[in-house]
């Protein structure tokens, strides 16, 4: 038997391509998201640099986990992830490539099982696993009374 679970965020216009975000559910505030000049502000993170951040913060936070997995009480963890941008065949923005640096604080030689847990913290990052095999992705558009829109 499979487990599922859903994430719902809620975003509403505030500007030209500003949007504030919401993750239902939680008990932290809203994230401001805008695409860069000459489209928008750059008042905060675009969804270039959102996807990033996601397969960064869960590669870091798999291999923490594979770490402590194997007894290791690891310093911080840094990461820093380089999203490529660049046009596909038909012309349109695309993401081909993230490259991710997760820099470890302790020596190799302190950590336990060290070759253990990197052969496996990939597999526990949620994110990344799901980038990497494509994911399904269904729209509707809804009128203000919230009827899908019939579509092509």
């Amino acid at each position: 038997m499979s487990e599922t679970q859903t994430v719902e965020v809620s975003l509403r216009q505030v500007g030209n391509y500003e949007f504030n975000v919401r993750f239902d559910g939680a008990t932290f505030g809203e994230l401001v998201t805008d695409e860069p000049p000459p489209l928008g502000q750059g008042h905060g993170p675009n969804p270039s640099r959102l996807l990033a951040t996601a397969v960064a913060n869960c590669l870091a936070a798999s291999l923490l986990f594979a770490l402590r997995k194997f007894g290791n009480g690891p310093a911080p963890i840094a990461a820093k992830a380089r999203a490529t941008v660049a046009r596909n065949a038909g012309g349109r923005w695309r993401v081909p490539r993230i490259e991710v640096d997760l820099q470890l604080a302790d020596a190799a030689a302190s950590l336990q099982h060290l070759d253990r847990a990197l052969a496996q913290f990939e597999d526990f990052c949620v994110v990344t696993g799901s980038v990497r095999q494509g994911v399904e992705v269904d729209v509707r558009v809804l009128d203000p009374a919230g009827v899908p829109l019939p579509r092509n």
